[in-house]
């Protein structure tokens, strides 16, 4: 009891330290550093939403990348061809991912062999990358969107890439939010019946789990903090193709954040988005070669370090202890 005490209050202090560094270190780095950064907690809030289906639910969705997509093209396009406000295309992006969500999710409610949740979500945003790269008069193909408008000011607070400061607070506000939010859930009682799916669905399912209403559930939440995030994406970097949105790509190097960081744990997919997206960041040189590093990589963390930097650190420290 006391150990688990011990553990509590580290880990609360851990979070507390987390943040307070998360909210000064732009204040001390030059810009193409907090370009760096910017990315680093738009993966991190991708990959606690993809944590939150797969690591406390167990549902192993690989086509999460569509999400992120269609929230970045929904939230873009509604900006560049309705004249709609970034602010209100963050949250409808969100609710169209969250719909997109509950019809994929539809399918895999039937299925509970990891293998064939696998190949259908990755079949579905497959097809949602033909969709946007075909759909040329809306979407421009391959030939992407550009000139995508930045998120207008508050007052005299201007959200233009001249003010990447105030881009970087924005999007840490919505990635604390988003914390928030995925604790609220795990440590509740939807918490423990997504535990109980996650363990084992047909003793989830004797116990009076709803396996269908909680399996909805977790999937559009995930979904729409996926889309939230592609909507950050999308008013930031502010050019946009199926290919930057919607490719294998993205998944892998959720997967391998996740991986690194810890499946099943809140600071695990944050601690691995910041080590991934700066890592991988001065391996752009390598062109595709950059899929066979994340396999490689994944590979060795599963071999060496199975639990993920984040428990690993937590055993060491407790075991000392």
């Amino acid at each position: 009891m006391e150990k688990h005490k011990a553990w509590y209050k580290t880990n609360k202090l851990g979070y507390l330290i987390g943040a307070l560094f998360l909210i000064i270190i732009p204040l001390f780095v030059q810009s193409y550093i907090l370009h760096i950064l910017i990315l680093s907690l738009i993966f991190a809030i991708l990959a606690s939403s993809w944590n939150l289906i797969a690591g406390y639910s167990g549902i192993f969705s690989f086509g999460h990348q569509a999400f992120f997509g269609l929230g970045a093209y929904v939230s873009a396009l509604m900006s560049m061809r309705l004249d709609i406000s970034p602010w209100f295309g963050l949250i409808i992006a969100g609710l169209f991912a969250s719909i997109a969500g509950a019809f994929i999710s539809l399918p895999v409610l039937r299925l509970r062999i990891i293998p064939y949740i696998a190949i259908l979500t990755l079949g579905f945003a497959e097809i949602t990358k033909l969709i946007a790269s075909n759909l040329v008069d809306l979407t421009r193909g391959e030939l992407g969107l550009s000139g995508i408008p930045a998120f207008t000011s508050i007052g005299t607070i201007s959200f233009n890439l001249a003010n990447r400061i105030n881009i970087y607070y924005l999007i840490l506000i919505i990635f604390f939010i988003t914390i928030l939010v995925i604790l609220r859930i795990v440590k509740g009682p939807q918490g423990l019946a997504l535990k109980s799916i996650k363990e084992s669905q047909d003793a989830a399912e004797s116990l009076g789990v709803n396996l269908t209403k909680h399996k909805l559930y977790v999937f559009m939440v995930s979904a729409f903090i996926a889309g939230v995030a592609g909507s950050l994406f999308a008013h930031y970097v502010q050019v946009l193709t199926p290919s930057s949105a919607i490719s294998i790509d993205i998944m892998m190097q959720v997967l391998l954040i996740v991986v690194i960081g810890g499946l099943g744990t809140i600071a695990g997919p944050v601690v691995g988005a910041f080590i991934v997206v700066i890592g991988l960041e001065y391996l752009r040189v390598l062109g595709d070669y950059r899929l066979v590093i994340y396999g490689l990589i994944i590979v060795l963390v599963i071999m060496f370090m199975p639990d993920g930097i984040v428990r690993k650190f937590s055993k060491i420290k407790f075991n000392r202890k």
